[in-house]
């Protein structure tokens, strides 16, 4: 796997832990000479749905054929998932190639991995003459890597949640902060709405900066999407706010456009359905509590979801657990915890250790592949289909060592 190969240019992101920084960042693209510097973007900020904005964003511009490098994160798979052109990931060889060249100035300026992908990203879609940048925010915003691009125009702005609490406050507003600080003088910023501590803090930094911040509502039902779930109807309408905001650039990409690019959006690891032996597998990424309340949201809307769910959760060690687990497990429901592969993760002990009440519920596996055995062992396959949630790192893993296959 690419990431396997690449692993000798990219240490391990917890190796260096969080350095949140921008002066760095700005230096090395200057000493770079500004790659795509003159390149309008497209941020994408916020907690929850950034991707998936991403991924609409990415099929509506592809079906325009205006010419697009976009960067997303964390990947599933592969590093060069992060980086693409027109839906296309750089090869492996070439990211390969730029991250070789760049060495000397990521010592240099002492960049961290992630802020060596986005000068990698930068520097691989100047050469290939992009007209469009689409930049997802890693963590938080304000000190992100994406944010020392110089011209962000257009910010589209997903749900705002806790997470990352550690790093970016404890309060709604807090985090608020730190994402809303993306926006520049006289940007035009689209959100869907957000609870209310968040919806001030938007507001406020929108009117200090003389920026036009525009709300948007999920969009209707005869909306085809390609991607699985009712919120991606608020995914979609904040994209398709961004792209409409385009038009005072140059870019002026008509309904049915859109239309047939969000048709065409597909993102990994959201409500995705795989198979494992022949078996259906519902797979999602949900790794915070307002996910989670997403995701139980959506469970309401499966044939036989009161008769119980199967959950496999694999949840890092500094995530909200509890509060996710209060969310998604109903008192039919049974719940196998498994640990994500090289990463601290909650137990099932740790977890009842504060919730004895869930003793019956709780089962414990070694991985999701034994946790799935034991399902298929102990009871016929599951209706509605098991779900597998709690982390990306999680699903990543089940689909690099081919233990599922999607539809």
């Amino acid at each position: 796997m690419a990431e396997q190969q690449l692993s000798d240019l990219i240490p391990r992101f917890d190796l260096r832990g969080m350095d949140l920084q921008l002066g760095r960042m700005r230096h090395a693209l200057q000493a770079l000479g500004s790659p795509c510097g003159d390149i309008p973007a497209i941020q994408v900020a916020g907690t929850n749905g950034k991707g998936s904005i991403a991924s609409f964003l990415s099929a509506a511009l592809q079906q325009a054929g205006l010419r697009s490098g976009v960067t997303t994160s964390p990947h599933l798979v592969s590093w060069c998932e992060r980086i693409a052109i027109d839906g296309i990931p750089i090869s492996e060889g070439h990211l390969r190639q730029l991250l070789i060249a760049q060495q000397e100035l990521y010592a240099e300026h002492q960049l961290t991995p992630f802020e060596q992908l986005v000068t990698a990203a930068l520097a691989h879609f100047h050469a290939e003459a992009v007209e469009l940048l689409v930049l997802e925010v890693g963590l938080g915003g304000r000190l992100d890597a994406t944010t020392a691009h110089p011209k962000r125009p257009v910010i589209a702005m997903a749900s705002i949640g806790l997470d990352h609490c550690e790093h970016l406050g404890s309060t709604l507003t807090a985090i608020a902060a730190e994402k809303a600080a993306v926006i520049t003088p006289g940007a035009r910023v689209i959100s869907a709405d957000q609870p209310a501590p968040v919806r001030a803090v938007l507001e406020q930094t929108c009117s200090a900066n003389n920026a036009d911040l525009q709300w948007v509502d999920p969009l209707p039902t005869d909306w085809t999407l390609g991607l699985a779930g009712d919120w991606q109807r608020r995914n979609a309408a904040v994209a398709r706010g961004a792209l409409q905001a385009l038009r005072p650039l140059g870019w002026n990409l008509d309904e049915t456009t859109i239309r047939a690019g969000f048709a065409e959006a597909r993102w990994s690891g959201r409500l995705q359905t795989v198979t494992w032996q022949g078996h259906p597998l519902l797979l999602d990424g949900a790794h915070n509590p307002p996910a989670a309340q997403q995701l139980a949201l959506e469970r309401q809307r499966w044939q036989g979801h009161a008769q119980g769910v199967v959950w496999i959760l694999g949840i890092q060690a500094h995530k909200q657990a509890l509060e996710m687990l209060q969310l998604l497990l109903q008192p039919q429901d049974q719940a196998w915890i498994v640990p994500v592969a090289n990463h601290r993760s909650w137990t099932r002990e740790a977890l009842l250790q504060a919730r004895p009440n869930w003793s019956d519920q709780l089962c414990k596996a070694t991985s999701p592949e034994d946790a799935l055995k034991r399902i298929e062992e102990t009871r016929d396959w599951p209706q509605p289909m098991p779900v597998l949630a709690g982390s990306l790192y999680l699903i990543g893993d089940l689909l690099e060592h081919g233990l599922v296959q999607a539809e």
